[in-house]
């Protein structure tokens, strides 16, 4: 399991917007074989500030799986408008679950 990062700064104006894209854009996700779970997350003392944390079965499911499916071109299509607002986008490895 590898877990995706994609951190944002999106402007206020267009929170609402950015949020509602990933509501539909989480369909596409939730289809994937290859997505265990995600979830999006707003920063409480700087609100520009997002994180999408994706848990992927693998780099190469999520590269070469759901990136070559339809899924993916929908997925893009509704999260396309805030690719510049990414100010980080990679995979991490879990080294241990903190309870």
């Amino acid at each position: 399991m590898v877990v995706e990062i994609i951190r944002y700064h999106i402007a206020s104006e267009s929170s609402e917007h950015f949020v509602q894209a990933y509501k539909e854009a989480g369909v596409f996700l939730e289809n994937s074989e290859h997505c265990l779970s995600y979830e999006v997350i707003r920063g409480v003392e700087e609100p520009d500030h997002f994180i999408v944390r994706i848990e992927w079965d693998s780099v190469e499911g999520h590269m070469q799986g759901f990136r070559t499916s339809p899924d993916f071109q929908k997925f893009f299509a509704l999260v396309k408008p805030f690719f510049n607002a990414i100010l980080e986008m990679k995979h991490y490895s879990m080294i241990d679950k903190v309870v």
